[in-house]
């Protein structure tokens, strides 16, 4: 009897040492995104992290930042980098290195195949932004697709689709350099500042438009902007993204987990995102925002410009690895 005692109490003690390294397993990350809670991202967020959470066995589980609550979005690279954040979806800062301007190459792509062949794991922007993150501590699981990005205006521009004309309009560009050529190059007169002090530089007069978003993102500005034209000056592309150093440490079991559910996120994603884009048009103009409705000629001209002006300087800035994503989308034409 003493000794079934024995084998029962070593047995417990077993099974209490295993319930302890369990818990000892379960990791509680924080998640941050730009835009309100209940919005297309954030929806698509907590369905994600509840499949890891499910797939993992609640071995990881997550608490939800929408509306930058963490920070601005380069702030919070910086903090997922450090590892106060484990992960992030939006996109990257330049700040650190400039070469990430990779990610916002203007007139690039101009359609949603274009666009998800070039921002796909195989491609090469995505293997190339992993190697300038690598170094900041910070590694790329997927992303969310948004939209083709527009300029928003108080006022109607002179000539809108004609780059040679001056505007005679200072607009918000994101603190990007290419961004700010970009704004040089179609005739306006960019004026750097984040996107949380957008909506104050329009309210105050400082600027007269926005450069560096799209219609769903504007929308919530339509009442202090009037006009809209719709460049596609870039793909707006969130990267999913998290502390590099914790990824190295997972499982390869809870890799391949994290990994498939950013990969189901980003393809429902591309399901609905073009059809969401025109939505987000059509509200505009339901709010009262006129949207122009560029020629093809217009088109033509602002790529000629963009490519002959910013694509050298960027050139410059990016090194070798920008033609070599110039090649790859020229590949497919």
């Amino acid at each position: 009897m003493k000794k079934l005692l024995l084998i029962i109490g070593c047995c417990l003690m077993t099974m209490a040492v295993h319930a302890q390294s369990g818990l000892a397993k379960q990791q509680a990350w924080k998640i941050g995104h730009v835009r309100p809670a209940g919005s297309a991202i954030d929806n698509d967020v907590r369905a994600m992290t509840e499949g890891i959470s499910a797939a993992t066995g609640g071995s990881i589980n997550f608490a939800i930042y929408p509306a930058n609550k963490l920070g601005d979005y380069s702030v919070v690279q910086e903090r997922v980098s450090f590892g106060e954040v484990e992960m992030y979806v939006g996109p990257f800062g330049t700040t650190v290195d400039k070469k990430l301007m990779l990610a916002f190459v203007p007139f690039l792509v101009d359609t949603w195949p274009e666009a998800q062949r070039l921002y796909s794991a195989s491609s090469p922007l995505i293997g190339h932004l992993q190697d300038f993150l690598e170094p900041l501590n910070i590694k790329i699981i997927g992303g969310w697709p948004v939209y083709f990005g527009g300029i928003a205006l108080t006022d109607e521009p002179e000539e809108p689709g004609n780059p040679d004309v001056s505007k005679d309009m200072i607009i918000r560009v994101p603190p990007i350099r290419s961004f700010e050529l970009t704004a040089r190059a179609l005739g306006y007169t960019p004026y750097p500042i984040t996107w949380m002090y957008a909506k104050m530089g329009l309210k105050t007069g400082m600027v007269k438009g926005l450069i560096g978003g799209g219609a769903e993102g504007y929308k919530g500005l339509s009442k202090l902007i009037s006009y809209y034209i719709p460049v596609k000056d870039h793909f707006e592309y969130w990267f999913v993204y998290m502390n590099l150093e914790l990824w190295e440490s997972l499982p390869t079991e809870q890799q391949q987990i994290i990994t498939a559910q950013v990969q189901q996120m980003e393809a429902k994603r591309y399901q609905v995102a073009e059809r969401d884009e025109q939505h987000n048009l059509e509200a505009l103009k339901e709010l009262g925002v006129n949207v122009y409705d560029l020629k093809e000629a217009e088109y033509e001209a602002m790529r000629r410009a963009i490519k002959k002006d910013v694509w050298p300087q960027l050139r410059k800035d990016i090194g070798p690895t920008f033609d070599e994503v110039v090649q790859f989308v020229e590949s497919s034409n």
